[in-house]
């Protein structure tokens, strides 16, 4: 379930934590993603210049275009959640991405980190709606006229549930189904350059996949934004 050869779970059996490796590859390579966007946020604020270069001005098109096209979604109100959205974001395109190098595991083809990313997005929208609507938020669950609330309130609870497994399984099912088919074609093709028009794919699978998380979430946040009709 992913490459035939992995770097970390090697690294900690050398240390005598094998079996912490092999039953958590998620969690060690979720490490790995988190430490490259540190990494890369701490290189990206030092090579910062009020004039700036090609890779700055490419950086500052790529971001600024993520922040506008949430704005066209959530209104100007809704900027100040980019920075979590973003975060997101990136953590699922390089997680995603993790998977396309030899010796890398990708967490997110593993359920538990699709779920945990989910569960941020869920809590966090309705974190948004207690703050914009205070305890009137009740009111997205009960629809128009009260007469209906035993109708409109179990399909409202089972809608928001329903977006964990929707955000989760999506993401999952499609990290998962690529790292199969890689290690198919691996075992199959007994060669390294087999599986490359797959891997590939993958590059535009994991981009899609990630602004489709991304894309979902701001929509949940601007619908908790929104007062009830």
């Amino acid at each position: 379930m992913g490459h035939p050869f992995l770097i970390f779970p090697k690294l900690f059996e050398a240390i005598g934590l094998g079996h912490f490796a092999h039953g958590n590859l998620h969690v060690i390579y979720s490490w790995v993603v988190m430490a490259i966007l540190i990494i890369m946020g701490f290189i990206c604020a030092r090579a910062v210049k009020i004039i700036p270069g090609k890779a700055q001005n490419a950086m500052e098109f790529f971001v600024s275009g993520l922040e506008e096209f949430m704005v066209d979604i959530t209104g100007e109100e809704g900027r100040w959640l980019f920075p979590i959205a973003a975060t997101i974001f990136l953590y699922v395109l390089v997680g995603n991405l993790m998977g396309l190098i030899p010796g890398f595991f990708p967490p997110t083809a593993n359920i538990n980190t699709t779920v945990s990313c989910a569960l941020v997005v869920f809590f966090m929208t309705h974190f948004i709606g207690i703050k914009y609507h205070g305890a009137k938020y009740y009111k997205h669950f009960i629809g128009p006229m009260w007469p209906l609330i035993p109708l409109f309130l179990p399909i409202e609870i089972i809608s928001h549930l329903a977006r964990v497994l929707s955000l989760s399984f999506r993401l999952f099912g499609n990290l998962m189904g690529h790292e199969l088919v890689l290690m198919i074609l691996f075992f199959l093709a007994g060669a390294f350059f087999a599986p490359l028009p797959i891997m590939a794919l993958g590059v535009l699978v994991a981009g899609v996949q990630a602004f489709v998380f991304f894309m979902l979430s701001i929509m949940y946040f601007a619908g908790a934004m929104e007062h009830a009709h």
